[in-house]
């Protein structure tokens, strides 16, 4: 099916006309005025890429640097050029981006993983490796990542030269961002000094959490000829590292009727016969003790353990140029990455969820949050967990640019490349203990962030336990880009440019996915033989039933809790399965693999068009400026598939956009410009929400459903800046932004509804979930059914303020080689959201609750500070960046917006240069050990999870040659 959107695709607005008649003729008008004296490079990236030549230089040029490629652009942009790039503690290109007005990231086993740009999530923003659109998807941390979002950890930051960052459209840039477009830019030989060149590092990096020291080695080698007309590089990066992540985690919170409160029993056998058979069937009894802790929210999961993170990031660059003459250059880049990941998790925790019917409470407190804060708990199903993912990220890019000069006036760019990023998981295995009668179990959450939970029964004896479930989830991810792209510029006059393009990008996202999932059952029922289930329903419930394989001392091992922030009290040490007896002794792997259904899907997209800019500087009643205006046409092929029930369903359609852009500088002093822009924009909706088909979450009670038709996003920014560039190095600057959004995505529930009228087979459910295990939940209407829509419009707002500021510009000799970096950002925005809110009846359905909050992904301040001492033989630096709370969108259970606490960082570097060609240096990371705390509802701050990395410390050399 192909969808048009008319009043699109027929015209071209009168603002849109208004603007660009604007432009053109003040350009035309002015095209043989004086030009201004700051000249605009040929490009950003080319300017950006020329100061390859400060590399070992020291850190004040390569701020001049950076600031230069701010100063001469027409557009806002930030810079980071490659001398600041590789001399901070970075330990990927996230953290280094994390340095620029207006940027957050999120973490990801204690390092960056993906950027928010102005409020606006990591989907938001496209990233170009070369000039050329790419994503790049690792797989590590709680999901795989299954969406546009760029995972920067998966390139180390040594690899690249410079990186810009875009922060108002133009008509000649790539289209898809309501954020940003962030160029990372690798080696250019050419603009290297004659001869042969060598640069290498190798650090030492020691965690003092995971007490572990691993290699972080980076290497260039480049060669130029003396003419300049040929020249090639190579570069390596590896780094080894071990990560630990201890604290706590709840897996959300929920409502629920217990067995009983107090010694009351809130269930009976029916309304004439009180008497109910204990921790199973029955009619629900009110009563006020019973209705209490039914609309009272506890936690699913709550739980202490250890993740383990074993990492190891390989990256190659490469790059030729050839330059026969001065008018014509080829290149041909290369870059390739490996990130391989191990994930191991271990826990201790009570499975609350879908089982508080057999659970009995005593003694609750509740806050004034509605939050069931403490208590003790008989019949507890308590189980331990040991979960392992292996996983490899392969990421390949090969591209080639002809520039060609045909005259002193016409030239044009040829571009072209391929990419794949592969991210392939083949085991994702868990194992389960369970005692399923436990009694005494007590939890605390009083301090939200460092609960109590005590074991009443021992968790170290195996013969308390039964294996209960085994669990594997191979998966893999691919994205792949082709592109083509061809520019021209024409000089028409001196101080007037036109440019015109056209480009044709071809987009493929591609998942698998298999589970050998199932739960053992009763009499230890499952067949090693033939590998297979026979379960009772009888032997599925009840504190006496047998549910799986006796624990023996070979099938576990003992798991000893480390720092993980614990009070005084709380259980520190339990079993957990060893995972390769245990997956040896179940047969595990020989089991076949069943089909994922709502992870198999894919979206090719395609996109085509062009672009018509007009660039001029000159005066205008004695007010010199550069300007840039032009329009952009893109037209949107995407074609889908998923599953439905057990049939592949393909949608196709497609949308065309006419996307106006100007952006204006102007100078009323040498040292002083004022900017504006306007723009409207798109960005594409996100690749799992397009596909058909659905996913059906038998834990929850939930099926999702994919929406093949949704519309982009599309929206209005306005910038407005002013920048003073008051002395060498130095800059202060103020710029504000508006983005109207027309509509953004978000997930809704449909309907309540029995699993029968969702239309999907039994088989789609995971067979070890509560539904899979008990076919009486199919037939209740307790499923909610949500999909994506398109969601009511939105409206962010924000100011950056910026201070470059080297004490050179007021004073000389010691005092001079300090200097200060410093970066705000305030974000006021706005949207509604349709949400499942708490149930008001015990045991009833989530309520719709419609929620007025900051847009999703959105902090209302952020900062980062830098401190630095560089006098050209020692430098050092301290670096600071503070985000506050931010949630992420719709949460589950009835808990309202998900999201993180506020979060700080703190940084610092040493370095001292032995020679001209030798530097040793001594960094930190992380070094306040800052825990990360994530709620699961924005207003009740109920927590999710809260948990800390350790500090990461470096010590190593540079050399050059």
């Amino acid at each position: 099916m192909r969808t048009q959107h008319p009043h699109r695709v027929s015209g071209i607005s009168i603002f849109k006309v208004a603007l660009l008649t604007g432009c053109a003729l003040g350009a035309a008008g002015t095209a043989q005025a004086q030009v201004a004296e700051t000249e605009q490079p040929t490009s950003v990236e080319d300017e950006a890429l020329a100061a390859d030549e400060i590399v070992v230089t020291g850190f004040r040029q390569s701020l001049e640097a950076a600031i230069n490629l701010k100063r001469t652009s027409v557009g806002a942009i930030d810079a980071i050029v490659a001398e600041d790039i590789a001399k901070f503690p970075d330990q990927n290109l996230a953290e280094s981006l994390q340095r620029i007005p207006g940027i957050s990231i999120t973490r990801d086993a204690g390092e960056g993983r993906a950027i928010t740009v102005r409020g606006l999530s990591s989907q938001f923003t496209r990233v170009r490796v070369n000039g050329l659109e790419t994503v790049a998807t690792s797989t590590d941390g709680a999901s795989a990542n299954r969406d546009r979002a760029f995972d920067f950890n998966v390139f180390a930051s040594e690899l690249f030269s410079s990186i810009v960052v875009h922060k108002t459209a133009e008509a000649s840039l790539d289209e898809g961002s309501l954020g940003a477009v962030v160029d990372l830019n690798t080696g250019n030989p050419l603009a290297a000094k004659a001869g042969f060149t060598a640069v290498g590092s190798a650090v030492v990096s020691y965690n003092d959490l995971s007490e572990y020291a691993g290699p972080r080695l980076a290497g260039l080698l480049s060669w130029r000829n003396d003419a300049g007309t040929f020249g090639v590089s190579l570069s390596a990066a590896y780094q080894k590292t071990q990560v630990l992540e201890l604290g706590n985690n709840t897996v959300r919170w929920a409502q629920a009727r217990f067995d009983s409160v107090n010694g009351t029993p809130c269930f009976q056998q029916s309304a004439t016969n009180t008497a109910a058979r204990p921790n199973s069937g029955g009619v629900y009894r009110p009563s006020a003790v019973c209705d209490q802790a039914a609309l009272a929210f506890h936690p699913r999961i709550p739980r202490y353990g250890e993740v383990k993170h074993d990492r190891e990031r390989l990256g190659i660059t490469g790059s030729i140029q050839f330059a026969p003459t001065d008018m014509t250059k080829f290149s041909i880049d290369g870059l390739f990455s490996r990130f391989n990941s191990d994930r191991r998790e271990r826990w201790g925790e009570v499975l609350f969820r879908s089982n508080e019917r057999s659970i009995d409470v005593i003694n609750p407190v509740y806050d004034s949050n509605n939050n069931m804060i403490s208590g003790t708990f008989n019949d507890a199903w308590v189980r331990t967990e040991h979960y392992l993912r292996e996983s490899t990220t392969e990421f390949y890019q090969v591209g080639g640019s002809w520039d060609q000069d045909l005259s002193d006036s016409f030239r044009f760019t040829l571009l072209g490349g391929i990419s794949k990023s592969t991210a392939d998981i083949p085991v994702e295995t868990t194992i389960v203990f369970d005692d399923r009668d436990a009694q005494g179990y007590s939890y605390d959450y009083t301090d939200m962030k460092r609960p109590k939970l005590t074991f009443g029964t021992s968790v170290t004896d195996p013969g308390v336990f039964q294996l209960a479930e085994i669990r594997d989830r191979p998966s893999e991810i691919v994205n792949q880009f082709k592109t083509a792209q061809f520019r021209t510029e024409w000089d028409v006059t001196d101080g007037f440019t036109v440019k015109a393009g056209a480009m044709w990008r071809r987009f493929e996202f591609d998942t698998v996915a298999f589970t050998r999932d199932t739960a053992v059952c009763g009499n230890g029922g499952l067949d090693r033989v033939l590998g297979t289930i026979t379960c009772s329903p009888t032997s599925l419930f009840g504190p006496t039933a047998v549910y799986g394989f006796p624990v023996t001392p070979q099938l576990s091992e003992l798991f000893q809790l480390g720092k993980a922030g614990q009070p005084a009290g709380n259980t520190n040490a339990w079993l957990v399965p060893n995972l390769d007896t245990a997956a040896e002794f179940t047969r595990l792997y020989s089991r076949p693999l069943a089909l994922d259904a709502g992870n198999n899907r894919g979206v090719q997209e395609t996109t085509k068009g062009g672009y018509l800019q007009f660039d001029a500087k000159g005066d205008l009643f004695g007010l010199e400026y550069a300007l840039n205006a032009g329009i952009r046409y893109v037209k949107t092929e995407q074609s889908s598939y998923g599953l439905v029930g057990t049939v592949e369903a393909t949608i196709e359609r497609s949308y065309d956009d006419w996307l106006p852009a100007a952006n204006i500088a102007f100078f009323p002093t040498q040292n002083l410009i004022i900017r504006a822009a306007a723009a409207e924009v798109i960005t594409r909706p996100t690749l799992g929400s397009l596909t058909p088909g659905g996913s059906a979450d038998g834990f929850n009670f939930r099926v999702n459903s994919g929406n093949p038709f949704l519309e982009p996003f599309r929206a209005t920014n306005y910038d407005l800046a002013i920048e003073w560039y008051f002395a060498p190095q130095a800059l202060l600057s103020v710029a504000g932004f508006i983005k109207n959004v027309g509509s953004f995505t978000q997930s809704a529930a449909i309907t309540e509804a029995t699993f029968a009228q969702t239309g999907l087979p039994v088989s789609v459910l995971n067979p070890s979930s509560p539904a899979a295990l008990n076919p009486a939940l199919l037939s209740q209407p307790i499923w909610t059914l949500t999909t994506t829509v398109n969601g009511q419009g939105a409206k962010l707002k924000g100011v950056e303020i910026a201070a470059q500021i080297p004490f050179s510009a007021f004073t000389d000799g010691f005092f001079g080689n300090f200097g200060i970096l410093a970066n705000a950002t305030f974000i006021d925005s706005s949207a509604t959201f349709t949400l499942q809110g708490p149930a008001v009846a015990p045991g009833g359905a989530l309520q719709p609750v419609t929620r007025r909050a900051a847009l999703a992904n959105v902090s209302k301040q952020s900062f980062n500070g830098t401190f630095y001492y560089d006098d050209g033989k020692f430098s050092a630096r301290v670096m600071g960046t503070y985000r506050s709370r931010w949630h992420e969108g719709a949460s589950g259970t009835g808990n309202v917006l998900e999201g993180f606490g506020s979060q700080f960082n703190l940084d610092a570097s040493i370095r001292y240069k032995l020679t001209e060609w030798v530097e040793v240096s001594l960094e930190g990371n992380n070094l306040t050990d800052t825990y990360r705390y994530r709620f699961t509802d924005f207003d009740a701050n109920r927590n999710y999870e809260n948990n800390h990395f350790g500090r990461t410390f470096f010590l190593g050399a540079r050399f050059k040659y």
